[in-house]
């Protein structure tokens, strides 16, 4: 696959002398079937330190024999429900620490969280940069699956702050499933009353970037007040060629760490038929 980038935002950095990490993530939708459309050619184009994947639906012997040996993977799979969820970080570097439990035993099968710390030094010290790839439930009004997203988000909730406590750096990324303002959804007035885009849903992500929690909205910080850039489009009907998207794939990042970053990008495809996931990678660059 031949992939367009969309440059959707860029800031001066304040430490251009030291590392860049190149941190991706993206909802392959399964990644034997993005494989197969095209993303081993996405990947090897991107020079990304670190790769945080969402909806790898495949066991893991599958997913280091796709990615290579090249990789250092931390790999959460979904045990209680073969062939869906599943979320992984890939990096260049070894990590210093993994942790696949977001808080609640009630997840600790599901796929849905990962954690890995590395080190990375600021000016001259030693400091730790915990990645995290999650998967939100999508959610249903009114079912069981609507009540596991609500529990998942107050797990989030909870676990958040608790990072921010215990490492230096934080970054959440992923699938969050949710659209937080009207800027998220390209038909944000029909959609009010669906899953994603509730009012119940999106109270949450004002906690999360808030003065209560306090991380930042990376994407949204750098793009500005714009519609969009969206990072999800049906495959049905036209609403790829429409733009007719919505953004619920964010990196989270507390504060000091969101200071540091630069060049968020988001890989959309250049047709409707070249895209290898129905979400787009969103690409972002942290200066150390």
């Amino acid at each position: 696959m031949s992939s367009a980038s969309e440059e959707t935002a860029s800031a001066e950095t304040t430490d251009s002398s030291g590392k860049t990490l190149r941190i991706a993530s993206v909802n392959v939708n399964g990644i034997r079937a993005a494989y197969k459309r095209g993303m081993a050619e996405w990947l090897a184009e991107r020079d990304v330190d670190i790769l945080c994947l969402q909806e790898v639906r495949a066991p893991d012997a599958i997913l280091r024999g796709l990615l290579g040996d090249t990789w250092h993977i931390e790999h959460a799979e979904c045990v209680e429900a073969k062939g869906r969820a599943g979320v992984a970080i890939a990096s260049r570097m070894p990590p210093t620490a993994v942790r696949e439990h977001i808080g609640d035993e009630y997840f600790a099968l599901s796929g849905r969280w990962v954690e890995a710390d590395y080190k990375v030094t600021v000016d001259g010290a030693e400091k730790i940069l915990t990645v995290v790839s999650a998967y939100v439930h999508s959610g249903e009004v009114d079912t069981p699956k609507q009540v596991d997203k609500y529990r998942f988000l107050d797990t989030m909730s909870a676990r958040l702050p608790a990072l921010a406590q215990e490492s230096d750096y934080v970054l959440v990324v992923g699938d969050l499933n949710v659209g937080h303002t009207p800027l998220d959804i390209k038909n944000w007035k029909g959609n009010v009353k669906r899953a994603g885009f509730l009012p119940e849903e999106r109270a949450y992500f004002d906690r999360f970037f808030g003065e209560e929690i306090g991380y930042t909205d990376v994407h949204r910080k750098l793009a500005g007040d714009v519609n969009g850039p969206y990072t999800w489009w049906s495959w049905r009907g036209q609403a790829f060629d429409n733009d007719s998207g919505w953004r619920i794939d964010y990196h989270m990042a507390t504060p000091e760490l969101a200071a540091r970053a630069a060049n968020a990008v988001v890989d959309r495809a250049p047709t409707y038929d070249s895209r290898f996931s129905d979400h787009a990678p969103l690409v972002i660059d942290y200066h150390f």
